[in-house]
């Protein structure tokens, strides 16, 4: 069963960049598409940004499109977030996530498409 694990949060300031990754484990997830999603406390979790398995349709938030960046890396078996230009309001838990039908070619946003998640990394941006 594929495992995902997120790494690469931090404290930063704001205007900072970041990179986050979701490596997954126990299986490929090079032909399943991958979001990332983000929860701020007592809030919900909030659509960031989606890839299509192989990595030729994305889909972002209106409110990260254009810092924010998702690609993957099928050979190794890892999906990245690069995040420029970081604000305040970024701040929150970052979840991969992966949806377990192969070769689907769309992106997805909303959390309940999404079977598999990992457990999270915390971004915090200073103002």
């Amino acid at each position: 069963q594929v495992q995902l694990v997120e790494s690469g949060g931090g404290l930063v300031q704001a205007g900072a960049s970041l990179r986050l990754s979701c490596a997954a484990s126990g299986g490929p997830v090079s032909t399943y598409p991958v979001g990332w999603f983000r929860q701020a406390p007592g809030k919900d979790r909030d659509f960031v940004a989606a890839i299509n398995w192989h990595g030729r349709i994305t889909q972002y938030s209106i409110s990260v499109k254009g810092r924010f960046t998702i690609s993957r890396d099928n050979a190794k078996n890892t999906v990245h977030l690069h995040m420029n230009s970081l604000k305040p309001e970024d701040t929150g838990n970052y979840y991969c996530a992966a949806v377990m039908k192969p070769y689907a070619s769309g992106t997805y946003a909303l959390t309940s498409s999404y079977d598999t998640w990992g457990q999270g990394t915390q971004v915090t941006v200073s103002s």
